[in-house]
Formats: structure tokens, C-alpha cells, sequence
């Protein structure tokens, strides 16, 4: 049993160069062979209901259990797993239809798990779950629980690694067993270690509260057996500069430009005077139509100008300023 060989124009295009970085996306074989299982596997369940609709209950499940089995049903399986311009799964078919169908009419049975039998213990691109590299080797801290279950084991499930840990956020060490800085060790037996966060104002800790750190994080300070926030707003030399404010938070603070002309006491005090804001700092001006006194800005338009009436205040334009 044959399946039809993708296009002569698929194969032409297939053949072009790939665009710039495309190599370094390209899966390895065990990727590849289990997206195949996993394709295999959904069109094993498509099929497994087929109706045959006929209204003889009897006939019906003679046939489908005879279709159960059958080489028409692996063909069709076999048949929805590519599409027509993926040639890389086109090519893996064709080259193991024969290992598939000897699977599928006489080995099914007794090695029903079709990703260990064929891509395992047959194509030899994968290897079992918790072991690495050309010979499946157990990953660091043995294969039921690679890196002491806190991260990721170098390779594992494929031919291909060096067995190392990558642990996850908090841990570290050859096993992932070792707590980082900002962790500490809530839980540590013979087969499980668990970190767990400090209080943001530790640096390192014994606990979970901000009296339990043995040195405090950058922006807090030991007072009274605990870790508090320093308010560097209250220092003796201001971190910010002229013309801004300084706003304090918790293990930090941050420096804003005070608006002069939003403050309660306003800076400009001549009558119908407009405050316009500038970065720390402002300026007080007349609005269009209005000359500037001792103490106030005088209107010059003629009384039935509307829009000197309707609109005094008017702020002036950047360019005037």
C-alpha cells in the first residue's frame, strides 16, 4: 500500500532556500515523530465511531468491528496525517508506511502504545520520558523525577542533551534542590525540597514575613528584628531635583515635576493672569486681548468683541510663550 508522492510543485518550492533564521526553527527527528504519533493517534478517535448508517444494527456492528481493524481504515488515518504541502511528514510516511501498517494489522495488540514502539524502540529518536541522549540515559536525579521535580532536565525524552538541570525560578544547584537569594527552604526531605519567596523586603530569609530576614533587600532597613522601608523622601539630602516632588514606596521611591498651576495656592495672582506649566517650572501670562499691569491683565479689545467676552481666559500658544 502506496500513498500518492506530494506534487512536482510542491517539492519545487519545498527545495527553495528557507528565510534567514527558518534552519534554526526546524524540529529534530523526535519532535517529528511524535507529532506524527499524535496525528496517528487523533485519527485513530475520527474513525474509531464511523457510522455506517444502514438501519441494520446487526450488520452495522459485524462491519465495523471487521472495519475496526481493517486496511481501509489505516488508510484513511493514514491519509488525513500530512497535508499536501508538508513534505517532511509526506517523507516520513512513505519512508515507514510499511513499519505503520505491520503495526496497525499484527503488533498493535501487544505493544499498544504506538510512540515507544515506533519511535523509541523502532526509529530510535526518542527516548523514554526521564532519560536523555544516544543511550537514554536517566536524567540528573533519576528519571521518576528528573531535577528533584524543580526543573528541567538537558534533552529529556529525545536523543539529543547532556542530562544537566535547568531549575526553575527560585532554585538552583546540580539536583534543583538549593534555594535561591528571595527563597527559603519551606519543605527539605529525602525525596522532595520545595523554596518558597521571601518577603519582598528580604534579601535572604529563614521565612515567609519580613521578620524573619537575615539581611534586608536594597531600599529597606533592620529595625526592631525586622526589615522596614527606608523613606528616602525623608533624607537629609532630597533625591530629587529642583522643581520636582518626590512620591516614597515601598522599597523604592520615584521623582515627578510638581504642576505649579494645579496647586491649591495659585502661583499666579493678577487678575484674568492664565498659569501655563512648564517642565520644573511655569510661567504667568495675559490671555490674548489683555495687556499686562502691576496687578492685573487689563482687557484692550473693544467691549463688543465676542470673543474676548465670550472666551478671557483663552491660554496662549506655545510659539507666544
Amino acid at each position: 500500500m502506496r500513498l500518492p508522492v506530494p506534487s512536482l510543485g510542491v517539492l519545487l518550492l519545498l527545495l527553495l532556500p528557507p528565510p534567514p533564521g527558518e534552519a534554526t526553527k526546524k524540529p529534530t527527528p523526535c519532535k517529528r515523530c511524535r507529532e506524527l504519533v499524535d496525528k496517528f493517534n487523533q485519527g485513530m478517535v475520527d474513525t474509531a465511531n464511523k457510522n455506517f448508517g444502514g438501519g441494520n444494527t446487526a450488520w452495522e456492528e459485524k462491519t465495523l468491528s471487521k472495519y475496526e481493524f481493517s486496511e481501509v481504515r489505516l488508510l484513511e488515518i493514514l491519509e488525513g496525517l500530512c497535508g499536501s504541502s508538508d513534505f517532511e511528514c509526506n517523507q516520513l510516511v512513505e519512508e515507514h508506511e510499511e513499519r505503520l501498517e505491520a503495526w496497525w494489522l499484527r503488533l498493535k495488540k501487544k505493544h499498544p502504545d504506538l510512540f515507544e514502539w515506533f519511535c523509541v524502540k523502532t526509529l530510535e529518536v526518542c527516548c523514554p520520558p526521564g532519560t536523555y541522549g544516544p543511550d537514554c540515559l536517566a536524567c540528573q536525579g533519576g528519571s521518576e523525577r528528573p531535577c528533584s521535580g524543580n526543573g528541567h532536565c538537558s534533552g529529556d525524552g529525545s536523543r539529543q542533551g547532556d542530562g544537566s538541570c535547568q531549575c526553575h525560578a527560585g532554585y538552583q544547584g546540580p539536583l534543583c534542590t538549593d534555594c535561591v537569594d528571595g527563597y527559603f527552604s519551606s519543605l527539605r526531605n529525602a525525596t522532595h525540597s520545595v523554596c518558597s519567596a521571601c518577603d519582598q523586603s528580604c534579601k535572604t530569609c529563614t521565612g515567609p514575613t519580613h521578620r524573619d530576614c537575615e539581611q534586608c533587600e536594597v531600599g529597606w532597613v533592620q529595625e526592631d528584628d525586622a526589615c522596614v522601608d527606608v523613606d528616602e523622601c525623608a533624607a537629609e539630602t532630597p533625591p530629587c531635583g529642583d522643581g520636582q516632588y518626590c512620591e516614597n514606596s515601598r522599597g523604592a521611591f520615584t521623582c515627578e515635576d510638581i504642576d505649579e498651576c494645579s496647586l491649591e495656592e495659585k502661583p499666579c495672582s493678577r487678575q484674568n493672569e492664565n498659569c501655563y506649566n512648564t517642565p520644573g517650572s511655569y510661567v504667568c501670562v495675559c490671555p490674548e486681548g489683555f495687556e499686562e499691569t502691576e496687578d492685573a491683565c487689563v482687557q484692550t479689545r473693544p467691549a463688543g468683541d465676542e470673543a474676548a467676552e465670550e472666551n478671557p481666559t483663552e491660554l496662549p500658544s506655545r510659539e507666544d510663550l
